[in-house]
């Protein structure tokens, strides 16, 4: 038994090797698409779209949903170190959970059958959680540390209703500017994702 595992020993030690390796790349990916945003035009220009679910994604499907928990907060904590913060590390943290919330649904999902079907399935799962998740997180969170820093939640309104007339509260904000802005970056996110990770998966999983 005990040369057994000695012979295992080496083969789990390369994989465990490999498998850091690539979470560190798909760490750098996410973190450098993360400096390229882009925002929408019907939500504040403090919310801005990027593509860093994108690797994490593939990292998700490809190694299993907690690799893809790893490559967001070391993104995250990445961002921290190289941007610094306006929040306290609130907006960090925040900002987490809700990448979470879309890669962890879609990487349970697919993890259970492996198939184009379940990935698509798992990241409309996904989106929707974020949706979710993003807009209760905004709401008791987010704005209310933007209105601490930008002059009160009234010049938080009055930056969505510059955008779209409807929003006149909290309430209407999450649901006519966040709730929006997290499903078209999932729907996005998602897209891309599943046009890459048929040719990405390849190199990872023959280096696995």
């Amino acid at each position: 038994m005990s040369s057994n595992t000695a012979a295992k020993t080496p083969a789990n030690t390369t994989t465990k090797t490999r498998m850091m390796v690539q979470i560190a790349m798909l760490t750098a990916v996410a973190e450098v698409l993360m400096l390229f945003d882009f925002p929408l035009p019907f939500a504040p220009s403090f919310y801005k779209i990027d593509l860093s679910e994108v690797p994490i994604l593939i990292g998700c499907f490809a190694m299993g949903p907690a690799a893809g928990i790893i490559i967001e907060a070391m993104k995250i904590l990445l961002n921290f170190i190289i941007s610094g913060t306006v929040t306290a590390g609130v907006g960090e943290l925040a900002n987490f959970a809700i990448g979470c919330s879309m890669v962890l649904p879609a990487g349970l999902i697919y993890r259970y059958h492996k198939t184009r079907k379940n990935a698509v399935l798992g990241m409309a799962a996904g989106t929707l959680v974020m949706a979710a998740i993003g807009g209760l997180l905004n709401a008791f969170v987010l704005l209310p540390a933007y209105a601490a820093l930008f002059g009160g939640m009234d010049a938080i309104i009055g930056m969505g209703t510059a955008v779209n007339k409807n929003i006149t509260s909290v309430q209407s904000f999450v649901l006519l500017s966040v709730v929006p802005f997290n499903l078209v970056k999932g729907v996005i996110v998602s897209l891309v994702t599943f046009l890459l990770y048929k040719h990405v998966s390849r190199v990872l999983i023959h280096n696995a």
